[in-house]
């Protein structure tokens, strides 16, 4: 058997565990806390895959192995890699306190409505844009992706717990900090987990379904439910199609510029993804901030033209541009240049579809479309029913189909 046992927040090494192991694994301060036989091999944890090998070694000849791991090895730990090689049968887990339960613990907030993401080992942009769209979230931290990293890339409207030595009575500290002053400070080695917080609303609702995001009953909301002026708001079938083809969840940064009301951005914002609404006009700033409001997410509003404006944004996994204007072909080159997955144009002008189409090839994306003509039902006097159009309107989405050269065309 493999034992694996959770220890590091505090969580001992069973006695008659370690005594019998010829075999343990596990980081340098796991094994140097722990009590072990004095004849068995040790591996310090580094780069996984030799360690399993060497553990594959002690398993062929039936010899019994222990590997010490952080808090609970089953949430984001050893656990699957030790599972997938070995299979599952062959080990006994020991559970300890996972760091993010420690955590929260600490602060005295419940984690039932946290999300938990791992930066360890993996592209830290996905934690941000969590971060970003979640009022809380636990990042697991990894080199180059910590405290500082995170709060590099996010803004003052959060607050960063940052938990360090959880369970070393000695070494152990948890601290509120700003992402500026985050951004600035040499964290060390020593990090267990970073809880990204909207203090605000730190303390949620009651929760049937632990961890998972609570999605929205519907989507593509009908116009009423957003403030708007005279009419120019992207209708519902619009939108509907818009967000099939930007496919917004949670991880992704979603462009919505030329923002108008913001329907697009809350509706993106509701699905998960974290937003950036460009709006040029100072009323519909104002206006796509109070609809976000009012749906109860969160979205970055940014006064500006585009496509000027977007340079200092973070590149986006999709982009909506709405609206129209002489540079529409510039703002949709400008932003087909820096999506990563895809790009959606709605239009009203038949005149702007095909340079908006080569707009977009010419940025490697394949491209398709549709014009959008619907009819809505409209009761009339003496209980009959009518069609009444809505105003046609051109919709084309872009997915990349190529890797472009960002230091060339930029």
């Amino acid at each position: 058997m493999i034992t694996v046992v959770g220890t590091g927040t505090g969580t001992p090494v069973p006695e008659d565990v370690a005594e019998g192991a010829a075999l343990v694994v596990g980081g340098r301060r796991h094994l140097d806390a722990a009590r072990l036989p004095e004849g068995a091999e040790r591996v310090v944890l580094g780069p996984l895959a030799p360690a399993l090998d060497t553990i594959a070694e002690y398993v062929g000849k039936e010899l019994p192995v222990l590997v010490l791991a952080s808090g609970d090895p089953g949430f984001f730990g050893i656990v699957r890699a030790l599972a997938e090689r070995f299979g599952p049968g062959r080990l006994d887990v020991r559970p300890g306190v996972s760091s993010v339960a420690t955590a929260f613990a600490r602060i005295g907030l419940p984690w039932d409505d946290a999300v938990v993401v791992s930066a360890h080992g993996r592209d830290l942009r996905t934690a941000v844009n969590v971060c970003r769209a979640r009022p809380k979230v636990a990042v697991l931290t990894g080199p180059g992706a910590g405290p500082a990293e995170l709060g590099a890339a996010l803004s003052g409207d959060r607050v960063l717990v940052v938990a360090s030595a959880l369970g070393d009575p000695a070494r152990e500290r948890v601290e509120r900090v700003t992402p500026a002053e985050a951004a600035v400070r040499d964290w060390g080695t020593a990090v267990s987990v970073v809880l990204c917080l909207d203090e605000r609303r730190a303390l949620g609702a009651l929760r049937t379904v632990a961890a998972v995001p609570e999605q929205p009953a519907r989507w593509a909301l009908d116009e009423g439910e957003f403030a708007h002026r005279d009419s120019m708001i992207s209708k519902f079938e619009v939108r509907a199609l818009a967000l099939a083809r930007l496919g917004p969840r949670l991880g992704d940064l979603v462009w919505d510029v030329g923002a108008g009301s913001g329907s697009v951005a809350v509706e993106c914002a509701r699905l998960g993804a974290a937003v950036v609404a460009v709006e040029k006009a100072a009323d519909g700033v104002e206006r796509v901030r109070s609809n976000a409001r009012a749906h109860g997410v969160d979205v970055a509003v940014v006064h500006g033209s585009a496509p000027g404006v977007l340079e200092g944004l973070d590149d986006p996994d999709a982009v909506f541009v709405g609206g129209g204007g002489g540079d529409l072909p510039a703002v949709i080159g400008a932003c087909a240049r820096r999506a990563r997955r895809t790009v959606v144009v709605a239009m009203a002008a038949l005149d702007r579809v095909p340079a908006a189409r080569e707009a977009l090839t010419a940025a490697g994306f394949g491209c398709d479309g549709v014009l959008l003509q619907s009819s809505r039902l409209v009761p009339l006097p003496g209980d009959v029913t009518r069609l009444a159009a809505t105003n046609p309107v051109f919709l084309l989405w872009g997915v990349r189909t190529q890797v472009i050269d960002k230091g060339v065309d930029e």
